[in-house]
């Protein structure tokens, strides 16, 4: 069986030039969509892209870092536009929910971040691109209303952590959730995939981020989404051939890649 799948959210940029060109030579991976953390990231993104035509490349500014200044969102969106046409999405963009619980100095400064996060949201409509979110926990529904409100259906939020109640809003509303290799050991992201339609699900490892369980020590590489697929297919109760031809279809689909 051929195992075709894209890592569909990793932080390319962050690994080293030999790292990551044991990625693909294996066959271990057929692709990855790598997001970026913000102008410089961008970049990076863009010259490996430019190297490998199996890395896809996504524009933004994570919300987990302060926020940028007038000067440097303007320049980060000048470029963006300038590069619009080498991005697949915007991403990764959200909320800033991590720093938010870590925050000791009064109430935290949310509505900049709302501000930023709606920013690319319109952008992102307007250059037609899918937008990649961090947006978990108490902040999904109010990211669910901003995309609604802007008419935005091409939304991928990645790692998703949340109520029942947003899930199935998010998947009424056609929005793709993508799941990390904890999934073999996190019984939460086993039940969110266990509810949420197959077709709108991917996967991703959010590379380089340490895992748990199994993954204990190890350092994040794409082929840890084939343990990924074992346990969703486990779940959904299917085969593990049927499992890895959807994900791969809803990947290509969702960010409009080459066959």
């Amino acid at each position: 069986m051929e195992k075709k799948i894209i890592d569909a959210h990793i932080h390319l940029d962050q690994y080293a030039d030999e790292e990551i060109e044991k990625f693909f030579p294996d066959g271990a991976i057929s692709g990855v969509i790598s997001v970026s953390m913000q102008l410089e990231s961008c970049k990076r993104n863009l010259e490996l892209s430019q190297r490998d035509g199996r890395i896809f490349p996504a524009f933004g500014y994570h919300p987990e870092q302060v926020l940028p200044t007038d000067r440097n969102l303007s320049d980060l969106l000048e470029w963006m536009h300038a590069h619009q046409h080498s991005m697949v999405a915007v991403g990764e963009v959200g909320l800033p929910f991590y720093t938010r619980k870590e925050w000791k100095r009064g109430e935290f400064p949310l509505h900049g971040y709302v501000e930023l996060l709606e920013t690319f949201i319109t952008h992102a409509k307007r250059w037609r691109k899918p937008i990649i979110l961090h947006a978990v926990h108490d902040d999904a529904p109010l990211v669910c209303s901003l995309l609604e409100k802007h008419s935005i259906t091409k939304a991928h939020f990645h790692w998703f952590k949340g109520e029942a109640r947003t899930l199935q809003r998010m998947a009424e509303n056609g929005y793709y959730i993508s799941v990390t290799p904890d999934i073999v050991y996190e019984q939460e992201i086993q039940s969110i995939v266990l509810d949420y339609p197959l077709g709108q699900i991917m996967v991703e490892t959010d590379g380089p981020w340490p895992f748990e369980g199994p993954f204990e020590g190890d350092n994040t590489h794409p082929n840890m989404i084939h343990s990924s697929i074992k346990t969703i297919a486990h779940i959904k109760n299917l085969t593990e051939a049927e499992v890895y031809d959807r994900l791969y279809k809803n990947t290509l689909e969702f960010y409009t890649l080459p066959r």
